[in-house]
């Protein structure tokens, strides 16, 4: 069974997350996918090193089925590498600034000069259009420039960015979905375009119901912890041996946990009778939900509610998530020649019935198919030496 992107060629040259983890994604569908990093290796090889050379630990996973190609594309004989690439490729993901971009010769008119058919799919900081299109940034950017880690805090003295770089992965989502549909729609066309993606739109989208909300309401929401605000219980519970979350949405569920916890009137109580009203009052419904958990562990607690069909899970330490037997069911291990041990890598994030996404091929060493794709382009075994004794590649 061949990926639906068999016969697609990406060339990346994505840095750290966003552009990296798109071009796996498009990797995972069956893409030829040609990580180029500058000789010795980038760096976003070296964030969070596991391994005694350095290598870092979302390495492993950002660059699954993937072949290395290093190259100093800003020399003259870079750009010649990068024109003869850009020929035999469909897209390129490149994440960089525009005038990096322009430098490298990857700007779409580039591009298109060589290949009309190339796909550019790239992505900022805050996107085009507004004051700080230029400024540079990380996830946290468009964490708190969103809303989300004000709102996330304990309180507005606190506010809780998350560790995990959510905006990210969703604008490296985001842009292989607008990739596959500028290859859908050269289909038509005969001609590629320009696929754009930034953290602070990844965000605002994710945030964007809570903004539409006090854009219409003018309600002014202070963060209180992990309480939710429009339904009640939806907090994280203290159980005898660690904590649980346990999410409540509707009148039909409510019913459900009331019965569970042993308050069947409350579904008829003012102060309890929807969603809204429930999240003014759901302090009260907290401390009723912290009373009940305290008399069960976590396992016991969450198998009660699994029962009663009421969404809820531990609150698991990395340990612990590495632990679960359901979570070691998504993932693949992956082996690399400096690992003590296999990584654990999440296997692709979508399933497909008949044509599965699939992890083919471990995160290559640096420049590991250097020579292999030079070769592919015309390249003789003599060209290849004196590139690499010029340092090129």
């Amino acid at each position: 069974m061949t990926g639906v992107l068999e016969g697609i060629r990406v060339l990346d040259f994505g840095r750290y997350i966003a552009g990296p983890f798109c071009s796996a994604l498009l990797g995972d569908m069956g893409a030829d996918v040609i990580r180029i990093e500058r000789p010795g290796g980038g760096e976003d090889r070296v964030v969070s090193p596991v391994t005694d050379d350095g290598i870092s630990a979302g390495f492993f996973q950002l660059n699954r089925n993937k072949r290395s190609l290093t190259l100093n594309p800003t020399s003259k004989e870079g750009r010649e590498i990068v024109k003869k690439l850009v020929a035999t490729a469909d897209v390129v993901v490149a994440n960089l600034p525009p005038q990096s971009l322009f430098s490298m010769g990857l700007d779409l008119e580039s591009l298109h000069a060589i290949n009309p058919r190339v796909i550019l799919t790239t992505g900022s900081a805050y996107g085009r259009g507004g004051p700080y299109s230029d400024r540079v940034g990380f996830d946290g950017i468009g964490q708190v420039m969103s809303g989300n880690t004000y709102m996330s805090g304990a309180d507005e003295e606190h506010p809780g960015k998350s560790l995990f770089p959510y905006v990210d992965y969703g604008t490296a989502t985001n842009c292989a979905m607008g990739t596959l549909a500028a290859l859908m729609a050269r289909e038509r066309t005969g001609k590629g375009q320009m696929v754009e993606g930034s953290l602070l739109r990844t965000a605002l989208t994710i945030a964007n119901g809570c903004l539409i909300e006090e854009d219409m309401l003018e309600l002014d929401r202070k963060p209180q912890g992990n309480r939710g605000y429009s339904s009640a219980p939806s907090d994280i519970f203290r159980a005898k041996d660690g904590f649980i979350l346990a999410q409540v949405v509707s009148d039909t569920l409510f019913k459900r946990w009331t019965t569970l916890i042993g308050e069947p009137d409350w579904p008829a109580d003012p102060r309890f009778k929807d969603d809204t009203v429930r999240g003014i009052n759901s302090k009260i419904i907290s401390d009723r939900m912290n009373k009940w958990c305290a008399s069960y562990t976590c396992e016991e607690a969450t198998t009660l509610l699994a029962e009663a069909k009421i969404p809820s899970g531990r609150v698991n330490s990395p340990r612990q998530a590495l632990n679960d037997p359901h979570i070691q069911t998504m993932f693949i291990k992956q082996d690399y020649p400096t690992l003590k041990k296999p990584a654990q890598v999440v296997g692709p994030p979508t399933l497909l019935s008949d044509t599965p996404l699939e992890f083919r091929r471990r995160a290559p060493t640096v420049g590991e198919h250097t020579d292999e794709i030079l070769l592919g382009l015309g390249y003789t075994q003599g060209g290849i030496a004196e590139l690499r004794a010029n340092n090129i590649i």
